[in-house]
């Protein structure tokens, strides 16, 4: 199993990897999709019109989460990691007047923005909570060409084809990786055997895919763009887009830790409002479409740069040059929960997302304070086993309530972890490995109004005034 660091980190905007990010990319894709067809099947009646249906979470919260938005963009040609708002503003514009889809290598197609992303509050399609169809229709409105995907969290898209037969690496190409682990028993015995850290480990399997100037630069630039969103957000109030009402609060808290520097009469615990306005300055961010990464996912980005920042700005000792090695540890315990489990609010709940974020954030922090790859396993499987069961129910449909304040919390859980972690030896009751399956049972258990459909929970108990 490989998930590269960049594939964990990705950089996009908010306010949802899944629900943005994901369906931006597959309709991007399935523009290919009808080139590719273009290219072989060269007598096909040409497309003239185009439709796509939203499924499942992506229906039921997609106003929200700007799904049709998104779903608009993608068919303009942009994706997540490069789009220049302006030109994103005006082709949206244009295409609202116009009702026409020009894209380039294929013929001009009619396409009405309020009319042709359709939200089928219906039965989930069987791939994934979060599924999606394209359909281009010819002259005669027959469908001539046709596309599923799923977006399964993280900004991760896989079509139907991909989901019915993954692409599985051959025994040659799984011995190119040098430390092929695809569980956290085999991560620790891999490390035992070769006295190498986690980060270590997983920078030796990123060097097969990347040179080592495009590894650094990459891990510089993921930082960059999370303390970035971070600074963002603590300079900017006023209310967040969506309707709920939501007023931002990082730049009031950060103020009011400012007023208080340097006073006797500092309370222990204000680290943990550090960690807090850190985190949430980062979801306010993303709940306004801003630019953010992915950690593992938008709904819980905030969690990995706040804990990374608190080290950098507050712990005895830190070092910057310690940055790319929480990334690359927090990147190896993502991937394991993502490859065993979900990083999938509409599929596994919360626990899935910020659940997971901790425990990468945990992983990460006991990495960069001197702890032995058996403390970090702890940290992470402290971090997630103190997440099972969240359920995922955002009010409203976006990403708000209670999405911004639960990335604080899981900020000082993942710090917590960690800091219970380095006072053992590594050993513990229960694994990684069992905590991350007991996360995909109870998601495969949990009730679908929990899983980011907005149909129960918080998002059904709202203030009446």
């Amino acid at each position: 199993m490989f998930l590269s660091v960049f594939e964990l980190f990705k950089i996009g905007i908010g306010p949802s990897s899944s629900h943005t990010m994901g369906p931006m990319t597959a309709a991007v894709r399935f523009l290919d999709q009808l080139r590719d067809r273009a290219r072989h099947e060269p007598d096909a009646p040409p497309p003239v019109a185009l439709r796509a249906t939203l499924y499942g979470s992506l229906a039921f919260t997609g106003k929200g989460h700007a799904t049709d938005r998104a779903v608009r963009l993608g068919l303009l040609g942009f994706l997540p990691a490069e789009i220049e708002m302006t030109a994103a503003e005006q082709g949206l514009g244009e295409l609202a007047v116009t009702k026409t889809l020009r894209p380039p290598g294929l013929p001009a197609m009619a396409f009405d923005p309020d009319k042709d992303v359709v939200f089928d509050f219906g039965p989930a399609l069987a791939g994934h909570a979060n599924g999606l169809v394209f359909e281009a229709f010819d002259e005669a409105g027959e469908v001539c060409c046709a596309g599923t995907y799923y977006s399964i969290g993280g900004g991760f898209v896989v079509s139907e084809a991909e989901r019915l037969h993954p692409a599985s690496a051959s025994a040659d190409e799984a011995k190119a990786w040098p430390y092929p682990f695809s569980s956290a028993e085999g991560m620790l015995l891999m490390a035992q055997q070769s006295g190498k850290s986690i980060a270590e480990m997983k920078r030796a399997n990123e060097l097969v895919v990347n040179s080592t100037d495009a590894l650094d630069d990459g891990l510089v630039r993921i930082w960059g763009t999370m303390s970035d969103c971070i600074d963002r957000g603590l300079a900017l109030d006023g209310e967040l887009p969506g309707g709920l009402k939501v007023r931002r609060r990082a730049k009031n808290i950060l103020g009011q830790l400012a007023r208080e520097a340097g006073s006797n009469r500092i309370q222990p615990h204000v680290a943990s409002d550090w960690l807090s306005v850190y985190a949430m300055a980062v979801n306010e961010e993303n709940a306004a479409g801003g630019k953010v990464v992915t950690a593992p996912t938008n709904g819980a980005a905030g969690v990995v740069p706040a804990v990374l920042r608190y080290y950098l700005d507050h712990c005895v000792g830190a070092e910057r040059g310690r940055v790319p090695e929480f990334l690359l540890t927090a990147a190896a315990i993502g991937g394991l929960i993502k490859h065993n489990a979900s990083i999938s609010g509409a599929e596994v709940g919360c626990q899935g997302e910020v659940g997971s974020a901790a425990a990468m954030a945990a992983a990460g922090l006991c990495a960069v304070l001197g702890g032995t790859p058996a403390q970090v396993e702890n940290a992470a499987e402290i971090a997630l086993e103190h997440h099972l069961g969240m359920t995922c129910d955002p009010a409203g449909g976006l990403v708000q309530v209670p999405c911004i304040e639960r990335n604080g919390i899981g900020a000082i859980k993942a710090v917590a972890a960690a800091s219970l972690a380095l006072r053992g030896d590594g050993s513990h009751f229960m694994p990684l490995d069992n905590c991350i399956e007991a996360m995909r049972q109870t998601g495969a258990e949990m009730n679908s109004k929990f899983k980011e459909t907005s149909l129960g929970g918080l998002a059904v108990n709202l203030p009446e005034c």
